[in-house]
């Protein structure tokens, strides 16, 4: 998802991609930096949902099924969850979520009422007897009530159509998705065996959910019932509904179906826009293989909102127009060459969705590794010349106020700079590993060592030494976990025809090779924290460091 406040003003254009000479980016005068963003205190809410708790814990998840009724005219909704589990210790509890404005109708395992405790959006579930350890066990919730409208997306909205039709869509990433339907509402731990999704609407609607459509069913009381599988685990806010009157036409990417939802009236500009899905899945497969849930084929629906990730049934919002709701997104001329949310939002079909952070803290996993999608998907399709100017406009929008990573347990949403300081310090990596057939090698081995795994940035950072030899955790853990980033600070000495360099960084480990000299003939020097010393024929004016392969800043010091 890309969660970006957009401004009324145009992006300016910057001329990047070329080397800096460091006194072009020394010499201005700064203004003082901002004060830090104060850091929210997580309440006992925050804390009950975002810890991976001991009645969490007790339990693997298995499947999910999932039935619910749509009336639109009462925006309501009622029907059921459910949830099959493995039990990991004995326990008589368990906990699962669901936001206190929709009501518990009843619990049951089998015929027997269960009774549960409710805390604001969490519910504990208690049984009459332990559950045994590596049991499977299933458990009915049913519920009902009007989801309120909350977060950037509303969760779950009741709106209609130019039409007048109703039109329902859900987008639940940042609130969570227990704001319409019961579950355990984390990252951790997903149903590995899939999903099944039952939605009933009015007659002549229609329901797009995630996975394979399996059939619908005419109810006989004024409604359908739209079925879907998903055939694969799934992150509870990739869960979607989409209800409308929706037309529907298709296309093929090899064997794998692509499957477009829109309105009547926008057929003709989505057959137009869509026909991109093939080009961007060409770049994919390129780099990272094949589309990661194939059983369920690939869907674009179209939404009231800019777009969202949901698994197997890409949200699009987008106007049928190239770049970001009608704007060149990067300030480059670049983004205007196709739409940025088929682009970025499918890319998290491999990172977000088949891939995905096990904590909401480390979710620079999802959008970093996304934004850095984009500017392959450039690469692969327009050069590297053009990846290079693209990837260097994200340094505009990066604030560099407080750490990407956030604190663990504690539901945190990561700042911004998760997107595009992330995508820049993965580039940065390129950079370090300074072999690009070795890079691509590196990143597709990457995605498919950890295809439909939950992780933390801690076994990205594992693989990363361990592939490439190379302790990179200091570079992580700069980038990730400080707010600034590092500066190659450099004294000359032309009499001496000399120069020192050094990193000053927040970790005293750090040491990052970085090439400098002229662009046409770059030297890579080994800085650490430490001053070091080289003989160098060049001027401080001609002296240059490639500021367009890293994410760094660059300091003259006056000579002592």
């Amino acid at each position: 998802m890309l969660s970006v406040a957009l401004r009324s003003s145009s992006l300016s254009v910057l001329l990047l991609g070329i080397a800096i000479p460091i006194s072009a980016q020394t010499s201005q005068p700064t203004a003082p930096a901002p004060p830090p963003p104060a850091i929210k205190e997580p309440t006992p809410a925050d804390l009950l949902r975002g810890s991976y708790g001991p009645y969490r814990a007790n339990n693997d998840l298995l499947f999910y099924h999932l039935d619910l009724r749509v009336n639109p005219e009462k925006k309501f909704i009622s029907g059921s969850n459910t949830i099959r589990f493995k039990m990991l210790a004995d326990g008589t509890r368990i906990q699962l979520e669901l936001f206190p404005t929709l009501q518990i109708d009843k619990i049951e395992m089998g015929k027997t009422s269960l009774k549960y405790e409710r805390d604001g959006g969490t519910f504990f579930v208690d049984f009459p007897k332990p559950l045994r350890t590596g049991h499977t066990y299933s458990i009915d919730v049913h519920y009902s009530g009007s989801p309120v409208e909350t977060g950037r997306f509303g969760c779950f909205t009741f709106k209609q159509d130019t039409s007048g039709h109703p039109w329902i869509n859900t987008a639940c990433e940042e609130t969570g998705a227990s704001v319409w339907w019961p579950n355990k509402d984390q990252w951790r731990d997903e149903p590995q065996d899939g999903m099944e999704i039952n939605i009933a609407v009015p007659n002549g609607l229609m329901d797009v959910s995630n996975g394979k459509f399996i059939g619908k069913k005419d109810l006989g009381d004024g409604y359908t019932r739209w079925d879907w599988k998903v055939h694969y685990s799934i992150n509870n806010y990739d869960v979607a509904l989409n209800i409308g009157n929706y037309v529907h036409f298709d296309d093929k990417f090899g064997d794998l179906p692509l499957d477009y939802y829109v309105l009547p009236e926008d057929l003709d500009g989505a057959k137009r826009q869509f026909a991109q899905v093939p080009g961007m899945m060409k770049a994919y497969y390129h780099y990272f293989g094949e589309y990661p849930f194939k059983k369920d084929g690939y869907k674009l629906i179209e939404v009231p909102y800019a777009g969202m990730e949901h698994q197997s049934a890409v949200a699009y919002g987008n106007h049928f127009h190239n770049g970001y709701l009608d704007r060149d997104w990067t300030g480059v001329g670049i983004s205007p060459r196709f739409d940025f949310i088929i682009i970025h939002e499918s890319g998290h079909e491999w990172f977000g969705n088949a891939i995905t952070a096990a904590d909401k803290s480390d979710m620079w996993i999802h959008e970093g590794w996304t934004t850095y999608l984009e500017c392959l998907y450039v690469e692969y399709n327009y050069g590297h010349e053009d990846e290079v100017k693209y990837v260097n406009a994200l340094k505009k929008k990066v604030k560099n106020d407080r750490p990407i990573i956030t604190a663990h347990g504690t539901n945190a949403e990561p700042p911004q700079d998760q997107y595009f300081k992330g995508a820049l310090f993965i580039n940065t990596l390129r950079s370090i590993v300074d072999d690009d057939a070795r890079w691509f090698a590196l990143i597709h081995d990457f995605y498919q060592h950890f295809e439909y795994q939950n992780i933390m940035t801690e076994d990205v950072e594992q693989y990363f030494n361990q592939q490439t030899g190379m302790n990179l955790t200091p570079v992580f853990d700069q980038y990730l976990r400080h707010t600034a980033i590092p500066a190659l600070e450099l004294k000359f000495d032309e009499a001496a025809s000399t120069v020192q360099y050094r990193w000053k960084a927040d970790e005293k480990a750090f040491a990052m090779p970085v090439r400098v000299g002229l662009k046409e003939h770059w030297e890579t020097i080994h800085p650490t924290t430490e001053w070091q010393t080289m003989k160098t024929p060049l001027t401080e004016d001609q002296f240059e460091v490639a500021t367009d392969l890293y994410y760094i800043t660059v300091d003259k010091l006056a000579k002592q």
